[in-house]
């Protein structure tokens, strides 16, 4: 197996037998992602086996803003008084069955960070937003170093500078 990760291509990536466990998230790849890509609501990222271009685990980031109100008071004290700030959405991170346990989630999630920084060079950006659709999920974005955010636990974020002191650090 070789793996690779690069934006998706709908005439290239194999899509149709991906699952990972939760219909939203099958039914986006198979379905939906092309027609994000499209509209431009979201850039989808595969990772995939260069032997029969079959995804193996996917993400999506798109633009965001998120309300101040709802940051953590210690994160954002140090922020403008904006009601409404830019961020990264992580939108879905998606592993298949067939790949668990192989750490393509972690890839994945590395990988979505290292490219919101790298675009927070070009168009601001305070954190990268996740929604986890899951305890399961919710334990992994925290194990990260995502916060949840105020009014919904299950809606989390990561500050930016988090990701430039981890990549410091490495």
């Amino acid at each position: 197996m070789v793996i690779k990760i690069e934006p998706l291509d709908t005439r290239k990536h194999v899509r149709d037998s991906f699952s990972c466990g939760k219909d939203s998230l099958d039914n986006y790849i198979r379905k939906q992602a092309s027609q994000n890509l499209k509209r431009r609501v979201a850039t989808v990222f595969a990772l995939f086996d260069e032997l029969d271009f079959h995804v193996l685990a996917y993400y999506t980031l798109s633009s965001f803003t998120v309300d101040i109100a709802a940051l953590d008071e210690t994160f954002a004290k140090r922020l403008p008084r904006y009601p409404l700030l830019p961020a990264t959405l992580l939108g879905r991170l998606a592993v298949d069955n067939r790949h668990k346990g192989k750490r393509f989630g972690e890839l994945m999630l590395m990988d979505a960070l290292k490219k919101s920084l790298d675009a927070s060079k070009q168009v601001a950006s305070l954190a990268v937003i996740a929604e986890a659709l899951d305890k399961q999920a919710l334990r992994f974005y925290e194990k990260y170093g995502f916060q949840p955010f105020k009014q919904n636990p299950m809606k989390l974020y990561l500050p930016l500078k988090s990701i430039r002191v981890v990549r410091k650090l490495r």
